[in-house]
């Protein structure tokens, strides 16, 4: 359906950047899944090979720029996808590359996560196009995902640079109707042409290279000031300048209440074009900025109405009218009008009833992690530091497991054992998954070996990057279309990173797991578990695929009512009728760790 041409769908504005991509001649794409970006690359997956494209799914960020630079290079047109934090580990490559430049045609899709929804921070990647000198692409909609990604491509050509689709996670995961053009596949011709003074960046061509890019900088200014990406409608002494999801709630706010203003709204947000800014804002009494996160927009607008002698008055997140943190709706828009324009908002109420209780994430029912996590502390007693990472076991931090005590990044479970390890006399526990291991996990566990550092990590090789959805990893014996790939061993990479102490488990026999975690307390130096067990989601797929039955577990009349399950496994699938304690056979996925918790023996397999 997505290779479909001149049709209406109903597309996510994820899907709706893929085919975008397709429609302006994609070759190559390379991504490690991020959300709120993921389903750009599940999208081109289920079509690469139909639409004659490569795509792949790369160990890092890093490595996916890397792979998409280099068809760039190389003449073809080429995409990069992450969320905001994985443009941090690809940002090394970025910033030279933005001195090389490209010969085909180059975007980069930075996904950011204003509220933080699936991140540990909310980084405003608008930062990265002014760091670098890159254009920066904002589209606001579904619809403008995919002219804004062919407008991306056109651009990255025309100017020789990779050019910053920056998108939010209401923009990539609003679905709409949106209107598709022509997709015929477009023969780019891969040719490397040595160029060693533009490409080799020694020190010498790269001071020739940052004068080549400020004046592309200037090519792309004026770019800017006649892109139909950037459009002015309605009228009013008040002017509004707005950019990506916070121009639909403004569009929104006017509409609603009848409010007369002028709307300046950006797709093309780096560099701004200051000309058109300057004439919008000479004609108004008053200037409303609405944007997201930081006041990037604002300052910049400020800028220019200060150089020019402008007297509008200036309104936006800087004199408090809008938060600068978390992500905007229709009601934080509305209030910050209000605030301006002396319109009190106030917002609807909720619908009476019964409150609905909070529901956080949790593991779910069946999760290996949860079982390792259950083995730990009993080993432990919580008398131990918990250093963890980013991935489904994350979630281990909720209560009864509270098995993480300092998360950063990812990798830096390793990373941060290195120094907690160091200074505290507690044992140290670095708990990674085996995608995030991968990913940045390698060099910290070689910088312990090598520095004499002493902890444990424990590897959740659940056999797939799970929280993103179930992409490969350098682990499995399959590539991003399901093809058979080299597998490339976990345990063969540990043993090569110089750690002598090696151990697999199973993560659902729980027994043999504490002895195993017993055993490596006594044990000195770097020590890794391999705790392995598929992802409860893959392994009950597959065995509906293969119509075997699931062996649901059941509490018998043995129960004691200690809640030894409950209290301290904590398996959602578990539940109390009364004071009896009971298994919800809708969520029961038959592992049978459970079984292993209860010390009386209650818990059996069901027929």
């Amino acid at each position: 359906m997505l290779l479909a041409n001149n049709k209406r769908m109903l597309l996510m504005g994820n899907e709706a950047i893929a085919r975008g991509a397709l429609e302006a001649g994609l070759d190559l794409a390379a991504a490690y899944p991020g959300t709120p970006s993921s389903e750009i690359g599940l999208a081109l997956a289920r079509v690469a090979r139909e639409a004659g494209i490569y795509f792949e799914y790369s160990a890092n960020e890093k490595v996916a720029m890397e792979v998409a630079l280099s068809a760039a290079v190389s003449g073809l047109y080429s995409m990069t996808m992450m969320k905001h934090v994985g443009l941090n580990v690809g940002s090394d490559t970025l910033n030279t590359l933005a001195y090389t430049g490209i010969r085909g045609a180059m975007v980069v899709v930075t996904a950011d996560d204003p509220s933080c929804h699936s991140s540990q921070n909310e980084q405003d990647n608008r930062y990265y196009g002014l760091l670098s000198y890159l254009p920066v692409i904002e589209p606001a909609t579904p619809q403008e995902c995919l002219d804004f990604t062919k407008y991306a491509f056109w651009l990255s050509h025309e100017l020789e640079l990779p050019v910053l689709l920056r998108t939010t996670t209401r923009v990539n995961h609003t679905s709409a109707d949106v209107q598709t053009g022509e997709f015929s596949r477009k023969a780019h011709k891969a040719e490397f042409v040595k160029e060693p003074e533009r490409f080799v960046t020694v020190p010498a061509v790269a001071r020739k290279r940052r004068i080549w890019l400020l004046e592309q900088s200037k090519k792309a200014m004026e770019l800017c000031e006649r892109s139909g990406l950037n459009v002015t409608c309605g009228h009013g002494s008040t002017g509004i300048i707005t950019s990506g999801v916070a121009s639909t709630y403004v569009q929104e706010y006017l509409i609603k209440n009848g409010i007369e203003a002028e709307v300046l709204k950006l797709g093309f947000t780096n560099p701004l074009p200051e000309n058109k800014i300057r004439a919008f804002i000479s004609s108004k009494e008053r200037i409303v900025v609405c944007e997201e996160l930081e006041p990037i927009l604002e300052l910049r607008v400020r800028a220019i109405a200060q150089k020019y002698g402008l007297t509008a008055k200036m309104h936006g997140k800087m004199d408090g009218n809008f938060p600068v943190a978390f992500e905007f709706n229709y009601d934080v828009v509305a209030e910050g009008f209000g605030k301006i324009l002396g319109r009190p908002h106030t917002r609807e109420g909720k619908s009476p009833g019964i409150e609905v209780p909070q529901r956080p994430p949790v593991l779910c029912p069946g999760c290996p992690h949860r079982a390792t996590y259950y083995a730990v502390r009993k080993v432990t007693k919580g008398n131990a530091i918990y250093s963890s990472d980013i991935g489904c076991y994350t979630l281990g931090i909720q209560p009864p497991l509270e098995m993480a005590d300092l998360l950063t990044c990812m990798g830096a479970s390793i990373g941060n054992a290195n120094g907690l390890s160091r200074v505290n006399s507690q044992p140290v526990f670095a708990f990674i998954g085996d995608s995030t291991f991968f990913h940045a996990g390698i060099p910290a566990l070689i910088n312990a070996v090598h520095n004499g550092h002493s902890f444990i990590v424990v590897i959740l090789d659940n056999s797939t990057t799970a929280m993103t959805g179930h992409q490969p990893h350098p682990g499995l014996d399959v590539d991003a279309y399901g093809n058979p790939a080299r597998a490339v061993s976990i345990e063969e990479v540990v043993k090569g990173c110089g750690v002598e102490y090696v151990k697999v488990i199973d993560a659902l026999d729980i027994q043999k797991a504490i002895e195993v975690y017993r055993e490596a307390l006594q044990v000195k130096g770097v020590r890794v578990i391999v705790s392995r067990s598929p992802c409860a989601l893959l392994a009950v797929s597959d065995k509906r695929k293969k119509g075997e039955k699931i062996a649901k577990y059941v509490v018998s009349d043995a129960c004691r009512k200690c809640y030894v399950c409950i209290n301290q496994f904590a398996c959602p699938a578990f539940y109390l009728d009364g004071e009896v304690v009971r298994i919800d056979d809708g969520l029961c996925v038959g592992c049978g760790a459970c079984a292993a918790v209860c010390p009386f023996g209650a818990i059996k397999k069901g027929d």
